[in-house]
């Protein structure tokens, strides 16, 4: 824990933020099969249940972190939190498919502001590097925790009190996360001269939602689709009107030097890579366990266990062995362990009995979860104070589309393949690739030891 003269208060109130978020990215897994069912929803609108959110979420995080820099990163936090909670309620309401996304995309705009700021607001409460390493640790142990409580939970949930508990479990959590952080975080600095540069973001969003949406109707459609084609091809064209628009502005919504940093930019696609793989496991497993072996929503999340309880584990050690270590190790053998789990799913062959797939399931969330916080510190560690909002936007913008990228590419080879079984083992294929892609990276980018942020 961060050391006695420093209060833990802050750390509990931001922490607590970032679970309800994290919660709801895992927590809804097991429950959308049955949200599907009651609600007749498409495999593709049980793709936009889940991928909903996330595309709100990364569209909107450098928003999110511009606007921590400019009005106030607990400010920001505060509005998030109260956004997330009031949509949480809507979605418990839902009548609907429809009802139901649109209040997910609300959901996830509320996740949009409460991100940024929660790594803003510990390095402003833990300015020191050692403790702010083990409050960054013990911030992915938060996300290691609801990870692990999300499967069970839910699956709890569904089966006993129905899935729109799924969603007013956010209240209360919400309400103390606010009340704690309105006591005990300090203000903010605000900075007017931080810009929101709305064409920029309005091309950050248009590369999420166009890339979401190609990979999600690639399961209905098919990839050779003149429409699938199109938008992925709008996307890439999107991505590089943001890049021209942050070469040309006077004042850029990411200065372009950041991402020039090797750790920075690095970090980002490292961030995108294993949340690729994780979240597109977990998605992919979700539906295998349910659809193809009868499991309900509660032994889907019993079965999911052994993956997302090593997360907390994992975050915890990482936190304390990168003091003795550095970064570079941590990330390099997380990746490397995350890669050869999904790999030896794949390898397992069709129908694999359960028993076989308990430690590649493991190794997937312990490999993640080790490599979280060494990669959160490389790129936290890369930033000017001044810009802290925007590069723990950058870094979690890259995560969440990651994420959205995972699920839906996950969903489209299930819906595309000859085989249940083959689209799986496709699916653990490409996210073993990921892995194994982000170890490399990590080698070339993780600093070997922690550094001091820049302008501290």
């Amino acid at each position: 824990m961060p050391s006695a003269h420093r209060p833990r208060a802050p750390l509990l109130a931001v922490c607590a933020g970032y679970f309800m978020v994290i919660l709801d990215v895992t927590v809804i897994n097991v429950a959308v099969p049955v949200i599907g069912r009651e609600l007749s929803a498409s495999l593709t609108g049980i793709q936009w249940i889940t991928d909903g959110y996330t595309l709100v979420f990364a569209g909107f995080l450098l928003t999110g972190g511009a606007l921590g820099d400019r009005l106030g990163n607990r400010r920001v936090f505060c509005a998030g939190v109260t956004v997330f909670t009031l949509a949480s309620a809507a979605c418990a309401l839902a009548p609907g498919t429809a009802f139901l996304v649109v209040a997910r995309l609300v959901e996830g705009l509320g996740a949009a502001l409460i991100v940024p700021g929660s790594l803003a607001l510990l390095q402003q409460a833990y300015p020191e590097p050692a403790e702010r390493s083990r409050a960054f640790g013990l911030w992915g142990a938060m996300a290691g925790i609801a990870a692990s409580a999300g499967p069970l939970l839910g699956g709890l949930l569904v089966s006993t009190v129905g899935w729109r508990w799924v969603f007013l479990i956010n209240l209360p959590v919400g309400a103390a996360c606010l009340a704690l952080t309105l006591r005990h975080v300090a203000r903010s600095p605000r900075r007017p001269d931080r810009p929101l540069d709305l064409p920029a973001q309005a091309a950050v969003v248009a590369t999420v939602a166009l890339l979401t949406g190609s990979l999600n109707e690639a399961g209905r459609r098919g990839w050779s689709d003149p429409a699938v084609l199109a938008g992925l091809g709008l996307a890439v064209s999107a991505a590089a009107a943001f890049a021209l628009r942050e070469r040309l502005a006077r004042s850029p919504l990411l200065p372009l030097g950041l991402l020039r940093s090797r750790a920075m930019g690095g970090g980002a696609l490292i961030g995108l890579l294993f949340n690729f793989g994780f979240y597109g496991m977990v998605f992919t497993a979700s539906l295998e366990f349910q659809h193809q072996r009868g499991y309900s929503a509660l032994g889907t999340g019993l079965a999911l266990f052994p993956a997302v309880a090593m997360t907390m584990f994992a975050s915890v050690l990482s936190g304390r062995l990168t003091r003795r270590t550095g970064d570079r190790p941590l990330v390099v053998a997380g990746m490397l362990l995350a890669g050869l789990g999904l790999a030896g799913w794949a390898a397992a062959g069709a129908g694999p009995a359960y028993a076989l797939l308990v430690v590649p399931m493991m190794a997937a969330g312990f490999g993640t979860s080790f490599a979280l916080t060494g990669s959160t510190a490389t790129v936290m560690g890369a930033a000017p104070a001044a810009h802290a909002g925007a590069a723990s936007a950058l870094f979690n913008t890259s995560r969440q589309i990651g994420s959205a990228t995972g699920v839906a590419l996950g969903g489209s080879l299930l819906a595309s393949a000859t085989t249940y079984g083959t689209g799986v083992r496709t699916s653990m294929l490409a996210g073993a690739l990921a892995y194994l892609a982000a170890a490399a990276l990590a080698w070339w980018c993780v600093p070997a030891k922690a550094r001091r942020p820049a302008g501290a």
